[in-house]
């Protein structure tokens, strides 16, 4: 298993995450079915670098199926609609 930092994520008209995404990465985009299978089968982990540590990025079981997420804490610039787009 890996660890793959994300710097910036593809998103939908509507905002939704498509993609996981760090420049120059031989994974770079990685699709949001592929990076949910990832997670799900303990493949490789992702995760938002920042100074003073560094945020998960998970899955959650929502009403209109699986998406990727951060969990919610003071900052936001590791959540991941507020990251770039790549």
């Amino acid at each position: 298993m890996s660890d793959r930092a994300v710097y910036k994520t593809g998103k939908d008209d509507d905002g939704d995450i498509t993609a996981l995404c760090n420049d120059g990465e031989y994974w770079s985009p990685r699709q949001k079915a592929d990076a949910i299978h990832d997670i799900e089968n303990k493949i490789h982990t992702y995760y938002v670098p920042w100074k003073s540590g560094r945020t998960e990025i998970r899955v959650v079981n929502g009403p209109n199926g699986k998406y990727l997420r951060t969990d919610r804490d003071d900052t936001t610039r590791n959540n991941l609609d507020d990251l770039p787009d790549c």
